[in-house]
C-alpha cells in the first residue's frame, strides 16, 4: 500500500473529501481558468501537507516570497515555522517568466534543478505559464516522463494548469498521464461566485472521493468546503 500524503487541517474537510490524501507517487493535475482558485487550493494543500509533516517545494509563477507569505497569513495559514525549519521550500519564478530568453529553455532548466525535487511533494503553480513558450509534443513527453521518474521515487507532483495557455494536444497529454485529475469550475450566482472542485480521476485513493466539492475562499479563514454541494 502506497504511503498516503495527508493534508488534513481541523477547520475544513478537504482531505476527507479527497480520499484522505494523495498516494505517494501520484501525478496530480489541477486545471482551471484564470482566477479559478488554483493558487488558493495549492496554498491550502501546501499548508495542510506541512501540518502533517510532509515536506513541500512550492514553485510559483504568481507571487514573490513576501507576497506568498502575506497571502498565506491573510488566510490564516501560518507558514513561517515551515519555511524556517525547511519543511517548506518556496521558489518564486516571476523573473524567469518575464525574461524572454529563459522562456524557451525553461523545461530543460526545470528538469536540471535537482534541489527542487528533494521534498516529498512538489507543487508547480502555474506550470502552463512556465512552459507555454517552449512546450512542444517532444519536450512535453520528456517533462512528463521526468515527473513520472520522480513519481517512481515516491514523490507527489502537483501541477496547476490554465488550459488556454497550452494547445489542446499538450493539455490532454497532462490529463491522460496523471493519476489525479481535478478541474475547478466557477460560475456567478447572484452576487457571489459558485466554485466547485470536480474530481475527474483519482487513482489509489485510501478512502471515498467526492466527485463535486463546493468551496469558497474567505479572508482570515482560507478555503471553506461547502457542506451541501449543488451542481
Amino acid at each position: 500500500m502506497a504511503k498516503i500524503n495527508a493534508f488534513a487541517i481541523p477547520r475544513d474537510d478537504l482531505n476527507d473529501k479527497l480520499g484522505g490524501g494523495f498516494p505517494a507517487g501520484s501525478l496530480v493535475v489541477l486545471e482551471g481558468g484564470s482566477g479559478g482558485g488554483k493558487s488558493t487550493i495549492s496554498q491550502r494543500l501546501s499548508f495542510g501537507l506541512n501540518e502533517n509533516d510532509v515536506s513541500v517545494t512550492f514553485v510559483s509563477t504568481q507571487m514573490t516570497t513576501k507576497g506568498f507569505i502575506n497571502q498565506m497569513y491573510s488566510m490564516d495559514y501560518p507558514i513561517a515555522p515551515f519555511l524556517l525549519n525547511g519543511l517548506l521550500l518556496y521558489i518564486p519564478v516571476i523573473p524567469l517568466v518575464q525574461a524572454a530568453k529563459s522562456r524557451f529553455d525553461f523545461i530543460e532548466r526545470l528538469m536540471a534543478a535537482e534541489e527542487l525535487f528533494e521534498k516529498n511533494v512538489i507543487i508547480i503553480d502555474t506550470l502552463s505559464s512556465l512552459i507555454k513558450y517552449s512546450a512542444n509534443t517532444e519536450k512535453t513527453l520528456d517533462l512528463i516522463s521526468f515527473f513520472k521518474k520522480l513519481n517512481g521515487m515516491g514523490k507527489v507532483i502537483i501541477l496547476t494548469i490554465e488550459p488556454n495557455q497550452l494547445t489542446e494536444d499538450i493539455a490532454s497529454m497532462f490529463r491522460s498521464s496523471c493519476d489525479v485529475y481535478i478541474t475547478l469550475k466557477s460560475k456567478p450566482l447572484g452576487s457571489e461566485v459558485k466554485r466547485t472542485i470536480v474530481v475527474n480521476k483519482f487513482t489509489g485513493a485510501k478512502g471515498p472521493v467526492g466527485q463535486m466539492i463546493g468551496f469558497r475562499i474567505e479572508p482570515k479563514v482560507g478555503l471553506v468546503v461547502e457542506i451541501a454541494s449543488v451542481s
